[in-house]
């Protein structure tokens, strides 16, 4: 199976706010060379998720991980989110797709959140 991993935030009406998620598409993709690694916004903005799933499918992935790049459990992350992917992947009945859970609380945030406090 090609893995694939599609990235969802929000999207915003701020260019430089959308463009965010394809500065850590870079990181993932040196991080993960061997992933097929693509991003999209929920609403507001382009890609979609549509679109991101269809970019994922193009480049040859088989199996779909949509991480949304979100904090809490949420509305979008838990539902939303779920409900558009669920809708998309009807028309993708070969491939794999599944939807992950929000960020969270993790030992890596807590750390990112103290260096960018610089404490």
């Amino acid at each position: 199976m090609t893995k694939a991993l599609l990235i969802v935030d929000h999207g915003s009406k701020r260019q430089e706010a959308n463009d965010m998620i394809f500065d850590v598409v870079s990181l993932l993709e040196g991080l993960s060379p061997e992933l097929i690694i693509e991003a999209s916004h929920m609403e507001l903005a382009e890609p979609t998720i549509e679109e991101g799933i269809h970019a994922c499918v193009q480049r040859g992935a088989t199996e779909i991980v949509v991480q949304p790049y979100m904090l809490s459990p949420g509305r979008h992350s838990t539902s939303d989110i779920p409900r558009m992917v669920k809708e998309i992947s009807e028309q993708y009945l070969n491939i794999s797709i599944r939807v992950s859970s929000h960020l969270g609380v993790h030992t890596k945030i807590a750390e990112v959140l103290l260096e960018k406090a610089d404490l």
